[in-house]
């Protein structure tokens, strides 16, 4: 994994415990970002950002959890690591439900946020990965025809060729070629290929 890719978005109030976390990780070899607070970073968050978000929750303005919010509602795929001073269990399951991948009580025990971080870009690199086969099977299926299309669903339905012809009205032997077609096309040599390609593709 190549944390060096990945940059740790720090957004805490808190400017005494900004600068410790940004030296701490600094000297664990992470880039950082820091925030002041919520608004800051939303006005400056960039869809290409890549990394983790290290988020109080107490904060002026708006807090980490409605932040959490915010992002997911812009489709984020940075995983978020969730501060408070003042943890309790329901804060605790709204920042799960919002994808956090750890709620860290402070004072921060450096062992545990930094196993968080590196279980966050793990989680961050696994996204990117899926999003790129989604991005590069939308290109593939671009090149299908709208029948080969229509094939292709069926066939990911668990219908055999009999069935594909009987439902779009044509003949067996002409399924067969639009579904030949239509596995080169997709570079896939089997039906399970296909169907595993098509559920990573979100179709």
């Amino acid at each position: 994994m190549e944390a060096n890719r990945y940059t740790v978005f720090i957004i805490e109030d808190d400017q005494a415990v900004r600068d410790a976390l940004a030296l701490l990780l600094g000297l664990q070899g992470h880039s950082v970002a820091l925030f002041a607070d919520a608004e800051s970073f939303l006005k400056a968050y960039s869809a290409d950002w890549r990394g983790c978000l290290l988020i109080d929750i107490r904060m002026p303005g708006m807090n980490g959890l409605e932040l959490q919010q915010r992002l997911l509602d812009r489709h984020c795929s940075m995983p978020a690591i969730v501060m408070t001073a003042h943890g309790d269990v329901d804060s605790a399951r709204k920042a799960f439900r919002a994808n956090a991948v750890d709620f860290l009580e402070k004072p921060l025990d450096h062992g545990k946020l930094m196993k968080a971080i590196n279980d966050a870009f793990s989680r961050q690199t696994v996204s990117l990965e899926k999003e790129s086969q989604r991005t590069q099977f939308d290109r593939l299926l671009a090149q299908l025809t709208p029948r080969e299309q229509e094939v292709m669903k069926l066939v990911v339905g668990g219908l055999h060729n009999r069935e594909i012809a009987d439902e779009l009205g044509i003949s067996a032997r002409t399924v067969e070629v639009h579904k030949a077609r239509m596995m080169t096309k997709l570079r896939v040599e089997s039906v399970a290929d296909l169907v595993r390609m098509s559920i990573v593709g979100g179709n």
